[in-house]
């Protein structure tokens, strides 16, 4: 994604997660803080490899690190929207997967941000990168943009 290329739409994305916003999520400036986005963006990818790639974040012997975030800021959302946050993945390597989220309100095509979200797989103990797990791999080529 780079500042020439079109905004993308929802069509755009595999999987959505939908996220109430919260009355906390709000500035002073009435709408949410751009802060906030990267937590929506947490919330749904970490949701999406609980149900569908066997993310076992509390006794998995593997962890997904984020090493690299970044988000484009388009239309303000603000509590009490809804948000639909679209998953894809643009590129899965060996020890690392890069996803691409979008936030849209509830039932709108137009995104209101997007961005992207680098995940580095480690050995919990050592800390060391690894292999992609096989479930986790299966559920991100799921949702592999073409």
């Amino acid at each position: 994604m780079t500042d020439r290329d079109p905004d993308p739409t929802r069509a755009d994305y595999r999987r959505f997660q939908t996220i109430s916003t919260r009355w906390m999520d709000n500035d002073v400036y009435g709408h949410v803080n751009n802060v906030q986005y990267y937590s929506y963006f947490d919330t749904a990818v970490n949701q999406y490899l609980i149900e569908e790639g066997g993310l076992d974040y509390l006794n998995g012997a593997t962890v997904g690190l984020v090493v690299e975030t970044g988000c484009s800021y388009r239309r303000p959302i603000a509590f009490p929207d809804v948000v639909e946050t679209g998953i894809r993945v643009a590129r899965i390597g060996t020890s690392s997967v890069t996803y691409e989220v979008g936030i849209f309100k509830r039932g709108e095509d137009a995104v209101c941000a997007f961005g992207r979200f680098v995940h580095v797989y480690v050995d919990r103990a050592s800390n060391r990168p690894v292999a992609i797990p096989e479930r986790a791999r299966a559920a991100m080529e799921a949702i592999l943009s073409a």
